[in-house]
């Protein structure tokens, strides 16, 4: 980090903003360390490993794009090579440990003496045959010689080496044998058993060292659930299942391991990570960032706003909130730190806005794709619900984050430095061709598979073209961002490398919706869920409200409190990709239940509700502490406390929490039951309403307001989150008495302009 990273300095009238290349390779090298970091892959791996990886990340690409030209393999066999190089390749570049310290040390020896007792416990019991055993004992002692045995050929553990040929190996087994493995499914056969144990096992274990240890006990716990339901009372009761029937469920088959969640991972996706590291590298980050420097970093808190604009930008192409934290943090945090803003509070703001990179289309999230298998809803029609509530979202925080520089006094950036928008428009505007392009496809009504082909190989085309033209104009040598044979086969294997955490997740997710699925768990959860809503929720928010609220509405806001505490709660340690496959198995069902009954004549818009608010609050789930992701990414390139960058998140994205409200009691925010004239009215008291609130949180507009009026201020924001124009109103009248009032009292203040002193 340089001295500007860890001091937040106020600004002064010759604070020099300028130079403003020298601030990006300083980011750039601060991104290259900070993606090191956060990536938690090995830094000490010898050429021919590295050969290795480059080798297997380059087939595992060509292989995604050979079946988005010709055609995917049958659902078995795409998935299972999907797999089987994704876990050859963690095991090579993920360690068995970040970093190797005392206090995790005895996470090593817990997980020797679980595994040792456990195996120990199936051979007393006789539950378990030799083929169950030998396995399972075989990748306990690997894992476990990874750790602690000091044997690196080359810089990687041979364990660790070993490990990636079976988790290889498991993948591979199942896309060569396929044919023999369909024709005796659901037969006992043991050494199909015996390569799913390896299997599940590896799956596991890759989870631990990707993913951290919450989505492996999480799996772990549904395992045991699947063994030992008939022991279990009331609703969590079931037949059982043998240990050989359960590997077979999980693991050979679609319905476990190799499910939804990973069938979407090794098409839709893998093509879509594609088409963002070939725009990467024709230079669409650095347009972005030059885009949003040019349109609001003149701006009152102009730093704090180019790092809101640049993450909805990149969020367009990364889909990822932690990635979108890193490389956009890299630049936007050091330099909102310069302009005054403390470290918390920029790291806080680069957490917020790359958060909302899930839920900005084209490309969203990874569980954004689970949706079109969970929901049969097209790609296109869920970007179409997904552009109003990234838009409130994105506003929402430009209006904390506004109103907070104006009472901090910190002010925007010198025009001089700032890039010209024009002009940077007629020499660059041409990247935006293969967005535009995806949009065009899509809208066509092509498969996001053939879009993203076509996206792929527009970004390739547009580069080459424009290499020409510099070639023919002298300018050639000069160009930067040129696409070459080299810079193209490292982009390919980039986005194998990027795919990795997604492939492991999406696998996890897989196994914990299989068990799901299998013992019938997510229907009596749903239905748990709607009664304690009903019974007991519902009840007293009545009393609460003096029986003014409509019944059904009460349980359906209770239902929907339920349903994100879930969300956030699981997203305490399960990535967004298996906090939406569990969410969507377990509480989507139970908003419908309740929402089908008043729309049993659109199920496209109670789908679409149901499955955006619990997708919606698992992406949040990033920026709530206290495991807040892309909070602890930011802190570490801001230098300031993750917990506390995550309060300061929360508190810049709360009127954010709020869309997912707002588009389930008005569908038309999801562009469901709407026309021009309701659409626009509606979108426009919600902009309003996320706005007030907004206010609210800061307390302050061109004077501060007292605590009672940002009580009232919020009030009159959260009455327009229902649909009815007397609520609208009503939150419009106290709203202009409010504000107007405020305005004639700071008439004359310069807020935006005044010297105040540094925030500590």
């Amino acid at each position: 980090m340089t001295s500007d990273s860890r001091s937040a300095a106020p600004p002064s009238e010759g604070a020099d903003f300028g130079d403003i290349e020298t601030q990006k390779e300083v980011a750039e090298l601060e991104q290259h360390n900070a993606t090191s970091e956060a990536a938690g892959t090995r830094r000490d791996i010898r050429p021919l490993w590295r050969w290795v990886i480059f080798g297997a990340g380059l087939v595992l690409s060509l292989f995604h794009l050979y079946t988005g030209y010709f055609g995917t393999f049958p659902g078995l066999q795409q998935r299972s090579f999907h797999l089987a190089l994704g876990l050859g390749m963690v095991f090579l570049l993920y360690p068995h440990t970040p970093q190797e310290t005392r206090r995790q040390r005895w996470y090593g020896w817990a997980l020797t003496a679980g595994g040792i007792g456990i195996i120990v416990y199936t051979i007393v019991e006789g539950i378990a045959e030799w083929y169950v055993l030998a396995p399972a004992a075989a990748v306990l002692a690997l894992v476990q010689a990874a750790r602690y045995v000091p044997l690196r050929p080359l810089g990687v553990p041979a364990a660790d080496a070993v490990l990636a040929l079976l988790g290889a190996g498991s993948g591979l087994y199942l896309f060569v044998f396929y044919e023999d493995v369909v024709s005796t499914q659901g037969i006992i056969d043991p050494a199909q058993v015996a390569v799913g144990t390896v299997g599940i096992l590896l799956v596991l274990v890759a989870a631990q060292r990707t993913l951290g240890p919450a989505l492996v006990l999480l799996s772990g716990l549904m395992l045991a659930y699947a063994f030992y339901g008939q022991w279990l009372p009331g609703f969590l009761h079931h037949s059982g299942y043998t240990i050989d029937r359960i590997v077979v469920e999980l693991f050979v088959g679609t319905e476990g391991v190799f499910g939804t969640p990973l069938g979407i991972s090794s098409t839709f996706i893998f093509l879509f990570l594609i088409f963002a590291a070939m725009l990467t590298r024709t230079g669409m980050e650095r347009f972005f960032t030059d885009l949003a420097l040019g349109l609001t970093g003149g701006a009152t808190g102009g730093t704090a706003k180019v790092g809101i604009v640049t993450s909805a930008f990149s969020g367009t192409i990364t889909g990822s909130s932690v990635a979108n934290t890193v490389s956009n943090g890299a630049f936007t945090i050091p330099m909102m730190k310069r302009s005054g803003y403390p470290a918390n509070y920029a790291g806080a703001v680069e957490a917020a806005s790359s958060t909302g990179g899930q839920i900005a289309p084209p490309i969203m999230g990874a569980a954004a794709f689970i949706m079109i298998e969970f929901t049969g809803i097209p790609y296109l029609q869920i970007l179409q619900a997904a552009i109003i509530p990234a838009v409130l979202f994105f506003v929402a925080q430009f209006v904390v984050v506004h109103y907070d520089a104006k009472r901090l006094g910190v002010r925007g950036m010198p025009r001089a430095v700032l890039p010209n928008v024009r002009l940077l428009m007629v020499t660059r505007g041409y990247l935006l061709v293969p967005i535009l392009g995806l949009f065009a496809l899509l809208s066509m009504g092509y498969s996001p598979i053939f879009s993203a082909m076509g996206a792929i190989g527009l970004t390739v085309a547009v580069n080459l073209v424009t290499q020409i033209v510099m070639f023919a104009l002298r300018r050639w040598r000069g160009m930067e961002d040129r696409l070459t044979l080299w810079s193209l086969l490292d982009g390919l294997v980039d986005a194998a490398r990027v795919a990795l955490p997604i492939i492991v997740a999406c696998a996890a997710a897989g196994m914990i919706a299989g068990v799901i699925t299998l013992t019938g768990l997510g229907q009596k959860l749903s239905d748990g869920l709607v009664g304690v809503a009903e019974s007991v929720l519902a009840p007293a928010l009545q009393v609460l409200t003096f029986d003014l609220m409509d019944p059904s509405t009460g349980l359906l806001l209770c239902t929907l409190v339920l349903t994100m505490l879930a969300c956030l709660i699981l997203g305490i340690g399960v990535p967004t990709t298996a906090n939406y496959v569990i969410t969507a198995t377990l509480a989507a069902p139970a908003i419908m239940a309740i929402l089908e009954p008043d729309a049993a004549q659109n199920t496209v818009a109670v789908l679409l509700m149901a499955h955006m608010f619990v997708y919606y609050f698992g992406v949040m789930a990033d920026i709530t502490p206290p495991v807040c992701l892309a909070a602890y990414a930011a802190s570490g390139i801001s230098g300031g406390n993750p917990i506390m960058t995550g309060v300061h998140s929360v508190r810049i994205a709360v009127s954010g929490f709020l869309v997912p409200y707002m588009f389930v009691f008005s569908p038309q925010l999801l562009m469901q039951d709407v026309t021009w004239l309701s659409g626009i009215g509606v979108v426009a008291t919600a902009l309003l309403g996320v706005w007030l609130v907004g206010i609210a949180v800061v307390g302050y507009v061109r004077t501060g307001l007292h605590w009672s009026l940002r009580l009232v201020v919020g009030a009159a924001g959260l009455a327009m989150v229902n649909a009815g124009w007397e609520s609208d109103l009503a939150g419009l009248v106290v709203a202009a008495a409010v504000l107007g009032w405020q305005y004639r009292r700071g008439r004359g203040a310069d807020s935006g302009n005044r010297e105040v002193p540094a925030v500590p």
